[in-house]
């Protein structure tokens, strides 16, 4: 490697046969008209080719030593293979072009001196500014501008455009950016330029002129899945999570329910719905609650299997105790910190390692949520075959004459046959050697990040596979959840009977079945602890929607028991188990928290 090279320029490229060793040609003549011979070098990221251009790239290196070429066996995305490439670079000077060309390289000297000479940390070409020459067609300028503006609207960038693919860093700005950059494909431009802004790097932005290459197309994985889900990501990351402390986190969601039963009092009278709380059978109350308190020692008996898998034994009446106490934390905490108590609580009394502790704690969540989606699908469709009028009610649709009846239908079917898709293919992929996630994106796009959403949904059908790997042991976890979530059910079906409301009794189990699936679904969001009010709001709109005869004080009646008795179950059930096993749950959620970031830091280090 060449200590004397100062300016590393770095071309990524992915089946370029066709244009490469003319991009490397038109690269190195403008290079050497303004920098000395020796102080630069090329360098061809070439990112597991299916076609040529390692062959040529590999040549033009052996004939040309001002050229290197980086090779990777396998497909690493547009951002991975350029931080690599960086990383192997000679030059204190990082920059990168696209292939293509499309920015003139008249500006190239310009793009190097703002950081080479002029001291800025970051530079990059832009196609938005006033004096920029770009001839853009709608198809690609509409839904660029769009982008750019969400990018500054969320995440707070002073800069017009991201995605320029016209760049250049010094090597101590990208040394430290790369560190927390999580993007390894199309973002990876904006995520760089995003956090230069907010870690006080100077970035310089100027106009450029661009010539639009090949063609360009709107890829709903790429552009919805993958762009869409990084900018929400990185505003989470960004301006999000730093602002949840437990102290806030605890005032808002005092804050939110404050609100929501101040608005309560506009739109419903407060009494009524007492009164309709007043009017139930409490010996169907106490039913429920039976009903429920036999959830328990199953979610005990899953939790047992799913600890064989990872290799560890326990009794489940430890699990369930141990399972009562987890829960009872996030009924206490926001942000569901009481989820994490229980790897405190296995590493503690049965000496299973944290990350043991947290990985059989994302099984379970991964069985829950795919068991509620997949309860939540059945029912929609069953329901849009049962009753089209309703259906059409809840899914919006205006529910006069037939046809609106067949557009409800139709709107609701999808949405469950959606649910019910995913989860089987989930499922599959982690019962099979054969990835069908990944096929059935890479059917529906050919982008680089049909495979970045296909590996997400891998890591979370891993955990799935935690346990697929044994038939037995998938059977009876699976069935457990199925079990467990229909119990759920049942106990609101049995506090809904217990209101004594006029419904047909398939309707009866419907509305429950869809309520408490969403309901729980919406606690998913950590916006209070256990999910108050979430669930509450979830449900009475579902059960409103449904059945004709419910009123608003009806359907929140019915959600406030259902939700209490749950929750009741909950806290004396963790109240006897930590006094039974002498936990503290401050000090279990305290200590488990910790643990969780530092394992966090090993794994974003990793």
């Amino acid at each position: 490697m060449n200590r004397a090279v100062d300016v590393s320029v770095v071309l990524p490229a992915y089946d370029e046969a066709e244009t490469i060793e003319r991009t490397v040609s038109a690269t190195l003549d403008r290079l050497g008209a303004f920098l000395p011979d020796g102080s630069f070098e090329v360098i061809v990221a070439e990112d597991g080719c299916a076609d040529r251009t390692p062959e040529i790239a590999a040549r033009l290196a052996r004939e040309d030593d001002r050229v290197r070429h980086v090779h990777s066996d396998e497909r690493l995305g547009r951002g991975a293979a350029l931080e690599d490439a960086f990383r192997q670079a000679a030059g204190e000077t990082l920059v990168y072009i696209d292939t293509d060309l499309a920015t003139d390289m008249a500006h190239l000297e310009e793009l190097i001196e703002r950081v080479h000479t002029e001291g800025y940390d970051v530079a990059t070409g832009s196609r938005m500014l006033p004096d920029s020459d770009a001839d853009r067609p709608a198809k690609r300028g509409v839904p660029s501008r769009g982008y750019n503006a969400l990018v500054r609207t969320l995440l707070r960038s002073e800069l017009a455009d991201h995605q320029c693919g016209f760049k250049a860093f010094s090597r101590e700005a990208f040394e430290e950016l790369a560190e927390t950059v999580e993007d390894d494909h199309w973002f990876w431009d904006t995520e760089m330029l995003v956090r230069a802004q907010r870690r006080g790097f100077d970035v310089a932005e100027f106009p450029v002129a661009w010539t639009p290459k090949g063609d360009s197309k709107v890829d709903f994985v790429r552009d919805v899945f993958g762009m869409g889900s990084q900018v929400i990501r990185t505003f989470w990351q960004l301006s999000v999570q730093p602002r949840i402390t437990r102290t806030r986190s605890m005032i808002a969601a005092t804050g939110l329910i404050l609100l929501a039963l101040a608005l309560m009092t506009v739109y419903l009278d407060p009494t009524a719905v007492l009164a309709e709380m007043r009017a139930a059978d409490p010996a169907l109350i106490a039913l429920a609650t039976l009903v429920y308190l036999a959830s328990w020692p199953l979610r005990g008996y899953r939790y047992r299997d799913i600890l064989a898998e990872l290799g560890y034994d326990s009794d489940v009446g430890f699990l369930t105790g141990a399972i009562f106490i987890s829960q009872t934390g996030n009924l206490v905490f926001p942000a569901r910190l009481g989820d994490g108590v229980r790897a405190y609580v296995m590493k503690a009394r049965r000496r299973v390692p944290y990350p043991s502790g947290f990985a059989s704690l994302a099984v379970e969540r991964v069985f829950d949520l795919l068991t509620i989606a997949g309860l939540a699908g059945v029912v929609l469709v069953g329901f849009a075959a049962f009753d089209p009028g309703r259906i059409a009610d809840l899914t919006g649709a205006v529910t006069s004459g037939r046809e609106s009846g067949q557009v409800g239908v139709a709107v609701a079917a999808g949405v469950g046959l959606a649910a019910i898709g995913v989860t089987a293919l989930i499922v599959l992929t982690a019962r099979s050697d054969r990835n069908f996630v990944r096929s059935t994106l890479e059917t529906l796009s050919d982008d680089a990040y049909a495979g970045y959403v296909a590996g997400v949904v891998e890591d979370f059908t891993g955990d799935v596979q935690t346990v697929a790997a044994s038939p037995a042991a998938f059977g009876r976890v699976a069935a457990s959840s199925v079990l467990i979530w229909t119990i759920d059910v049942v106990t609101a079906i049995v506090v809904f009977a217990a209101f004594d409301v006029a419904v047909a009794p398939v309707t009866l189990v419907v509305v429950s079945f869809f309520a408490v699936s969403v309901g729980n679904l919406a606690k998913v969001l950590p916006l209070s602890p256990g999910g108050v009010g979430l669930y509450e709001g979830v449900f009475s709109v579902l059960v409103l929607a449904i059945v004709p005869a419910a009123t608003w004080e009806l359907a929140l009646g019915v959600a406030i028991v259902d939700h209490a008795v749950k929750n009741v179950v909950t806290i004396a059930g963790g109240s006897v188990s930590m006094a039974w096993l002498n936990v503290s749950l401050t000090t279990a959620v305290e200590e488990s928290a910790d643990v969780e970031d530092s394992l966090e830091s090993v794994a974003v280090r990793d």
